[in-house]
């Protein structure tokens, strides 16, 4: 026959049952964050021009970034240049035919519009950045190569 428990030993049994709910509590909430982290989006939109840059980086987790030349056109500084505004974006991994389509847009030089989600927060294991591109519309029209600012 088991001895009766004293006061303290019942106590102590409490105060460890209760650690232990707080810490599931505490893990529960953090891998519902993780969740919502990772599927949630912030917004969604589209971006228009040429895929300037498209490449394969990181060096432990190794994602897919770009860049998008979104052109101004007819916007000029005040010293008469030609004002540029760039869109940096990534792609997620095991998207095979999107890259490849970025990949030809990028050197074709054709205008595209590029469909993305924009995440809450930036993970490193899935990219550089909060937007990530989902689908590439081609619009077939080659961006002038003489008024390009990228032109080489």
């Amino acid at each position: 026959m088991d001895a009766p428990q004293t006061t303290t030993g019942r106590i102590g049994h409490r105060i460890k049952r209760t650690f232990r709910n707080i810490l599931l509590m505490l893990a529960a909430l953090f891998v519902l964050l993780m969740l919502f982290f990772y599927y949630a989006s912030y917004s969604e939109g589209i971006r228009s021009g040429v895929v300037i840059k498209l490449s394969q980086r990181g060096m432990l987790f190794k994602t897919w970034e770009g860049q998008v030349n979104l052109q101004s056109f007819g916007a000029v500084d005040a010293q008469g240049n030609a004002m540029n505004e760039v869109f940096s974006f990534s792609v997620e991994g095991g998207n095979d035919s999107l890259l490849k389509s970025l990949e030809q847009v990028s050197l074709s030089g054709e205008r595209v519009n590029l469909h993305y989600v924009e995440r809450y927060v930036r993970l490193p294991w899935r990219g550089e950045t909060k937007y990530f591109v989902t689908s590439v519309e081609r619009s077939g029209r080659q961006v002038d190569v003489g008024r390009s600012p990228y032109a080489h």
